[in-house]
């Protein structure tokens, strides 16, 4: 009894040095991340500031040939005035009558009663920056799952259908890793785990702690479910999903049941696709899936496959 306290707390001591390190491998990850988001936040300001200056520079220039044209009319009609208030005085007519010749007509002017400068309109510059800003976050966001994706993996399970869940319209291979429409209705046994209204089926594996990921083919599928539900589900009624998704190949689901987290990732690509938190989990959580139904054309009748997880993906 002594020496397995002693190996206890050689777990938990090793649990915690372990707990240290992958903390600050994930700070160093972290302050990349944010570094990088850092940036792109103050590339977004200083393009924001750039764009408002210029606007502003673009009526200051206008302004400023509008005053300097203004301030030449001005020199000009001063030196008519100087020019009619001098001949005013002269006493040679003769001088008068020449020279008036060439004044009698008023200089070229600009009619300035419709000129105006417009002060410049900021309105949606700082929407379109915060759209833009948006639009890089998201890129950026979609390059870390890359690494988030591996770590998830680790935490792999073996699972396999359980065929006395399955709806009665479902076929599943002999391993139970895979499962489609079969197109038909079977008459099977009473039995409570069914689930008889919608065509689902769990795993025969549950989990009630810890973390846990698995992956599933959803390769040709035009319509289908996939994820985990409580053991209570409602085995004879409605199931409450969310979201949608398309086009994709192979789906990864991870699940930490402590702290209520359920994410879901395009596995091909490498990206996040959805995240359920602040879930309290307080009974056995169950992987299940729903191939869908297939129309006459075959359209739909590929099956879900519970995939091994492939780092190299």
């Amino acid at each position: 009894m002594i020496q397995e306290r002693k190996q206890k707390i050689k777990e938990i001591k090793d649990t915690v040095q372990l707990s240290s390190k992958d903390a600050d491998k994930e700070i160093a990850i972290g302050g990349q991340v944010f570094t990088a988001l850092i940036g792109c936040v103050e590339k977004c300001r200083d393009e924001f500031n750039q764009t408002v200056q210029e606007k502003l520079k673009s009526t200051e220039k206008q302004a400023d040939d509008l005053i300097k044209e203004l301030e030449q009319e001005i020199e000009d009609l001063t030196n008519r005035s100087s020019e009619v208030k001098r001949l005013s005085h002269t006493e040679d007519h003769l001088h008068f009558l020449q020279a008036f010749r060439s004044l009698k007509d008023p200089p070229p002017t600009r009619d300035w009663t419709t000129v105006e400068v417009r002060p410049p309109s900021y309105v949606g510059t700082l929407r379109r920056s915060l759209d833009q800003l948006e639009e890089t976050l998201n890129m950026e966001m979609k390059k870390l799952p890359d690494g988030e994706l591996k770590r998830v993996q680790q935490y792999e399970v073996d699972v396999t259908l359980d065929p006395d869940t399955a709806a009665s319209s479902l076929i599943l291979s002999e391993d139970g890793k895979q499962v489609h429409h079969g197109g038909v209705v079977k008459i099977l046994p009473d039995n409570a785990k069914r689930c008889t209204r919608y065509m689902h089926v769990l795993t025969r594996q549950s989990f009630s702690s810890g973390r846990f990921h698995f992956e599933v083919q959803v390769k040709d599928k035009t319509g289908w479910y996939l994820g985990v539900v409580r053991e209570s589900i409602d085995r004879i009624g409605q199931t409450k999903v969310t979201p949608e998704t398309a086009e994709l190949q192979k789906v990864g689901v991870f699940v930490d049941y402590d702290e209520g987290l359920v994410s879901f990732y395009d596995v091909e690509a490498r990206v996040h696709i959805y995240s359920a938190t602040g879930c309290t989990f307080s009974e056995p959580l169950y992987p299940f899936l729903c191939p869908g139904v297939h129309d006459d054309g075959g359209n739909n009748s590929a099956p879900l496959i519970i995939s091994p997880v492939n780092q190299t993906d």
